[in-house]
């Protein structure tokens, strides 16, 4: 075989290939004289958009961009608001569209956005994603947990707890129940009765505004009807799709009666700190909650709430597992009761809506 005869053929077969790729390929020309080929998948927000089979995905800010060209056709909406579907070509410093209804000379500037035939435009994808997250639609949740013992002890705890949830990307209001109850031989060791109603508004970014209402008893606590009601402003330190830490800083109001009319009713304003934090994983969830309200009367009487638990999913994804920790701090309790009651829960979920 001729060598040198096979060499020359072979170049021309790669020039001829080479050739054949790059007719193919979309283009992109920048200002500083840099070209870059590969597949152009979308113009928008100011930014062109090109997957490259030598770099990968890259974007280029529209404004460096002097020139355009695609193999196939797309769709153009131009600032003006002219749509016409169509390829594109470079036109000394211009940009030429051409398809069936015709042929429209403009520059990359005037490009408003490009997306595929049969696609949307992305104005309107984003229009439809800001209606649907302002869509309210309810979530429920439902948790029970019972267990007993009997032989040489008898005891019986059982708890059940409600939740509703409205939320949107703009505000969250949220209704919620539990009850609490627990007897051991012959004793009751918990009796605990809440309700609430919490809404917060985020008026400005990571900002908001919120009240809350929470009422109910504590017969072990000799608490016979309890209320906190607060406003205030919150702060999201972390505000991500499935990792949020909300701070909490406001005026409360504290009543608590007590059935022992030689325990005086407590009946102050004062303020109210809060902590909200959820952290989604890929097959679990964290959260946890905390409360803290002091009186204005007397800073050293205060009620510090907190509730921590992981939430595990079952094979169904509507049910969950809940384990965790609650607290439970009143810093002048009644007379003989403990100033902090603890309790450990394993729950039973399950979420609909």
């Amino acid at each position: 075989m001729n060598t040198r005869k096979l060499v020359p053929t072979v170049l021309a077969v790669l020039g001829l290939a080479v050739m054949a790729a790059t007719a193919t390929a979309d283009v992109v020309e920048t200002k500083n004289g840099a070209r870059i080929v590969g597949k152009v998948t979308k113009i928008e927000g100011g930014k062109v958009y090109v997957t490259t089979d030598y770099a990968g995905d890259l974007t280029i800010k529209q404004g460096e961009v002097t020139a355009v060209t695609t193999d196939a056709p797309v769709v153009v909406r131009l600032a003006t608001g002219t749509t016409l579907q169509g390829t594109i070509s470079a036109d000394n410093g211009a940009i030429k569209i051409t398809g069936e209804d015709g042929q429209l000379t403009t520059r990359v500037e005037k490009v408003a956005a490009t997306w595929a035939p049969g696609g949307e435009d992305p104005q309107v994808v984003a229009m439809k994603k800001e209606l649907a997250s302002k869509e309210r639609h309810w979530a429920y949740e439902v948790a029970v947990d019972v267990k007993g013992k009997s032989g040489n002890s008898e005891e019986l705890s059982t708890a059940a707890s409600f939740r509703a949830t409205l939320k949107t990307a703009e505000d969250t209001l949220q209704f919620y129940t539990g009850y609490d109850r627990q007897v051991s031989n012959g004793t009751k060791s918990a009796d605990q009765f809440r309700a609430g109603i919490d809404y917060a508004n985020n008026f400005s970014g990571k900002l908001s505004w919120y009240v809350r209402d929470e009422g109910g008893f504590d017969r072990i606590k000799d608490i016979s009807l309890y209320n906190t009601a607060a406003a205030g402003f919150g702060y999201d330190v972390i505000k991500e799709e499935k990792h949020t830490l909300t701070t909490r800083g406001g005026l409360s109001f504290r009543y608590e009666g007590y059935t022992d009319p030689a325990h005086q009713a407590l009946k102050s304003m004062g303020l109210d700190f809060g902590l909200n934090h959820e952290w989604e994983f890929t097959s679990a969830k964290l959260v946890d909650r905390v409360s803290y309200v002091p009186s204005f009367d007397d800073f050293s009487n205060f009620r510090l709430t907190h509730e921590s638990f992981l939430e595990l999913p079952m094979a169904n994804p509507n049910w969950k597992l809940r384990v965790g920790v609650s607290n439970d701090y009143n810093s002048k309790p009644g007379p003989g009761v403990e100033e902090l009651d603890t309790g450990y829960f394993t729950r039973l979920v399950l979420n609909w809506k």
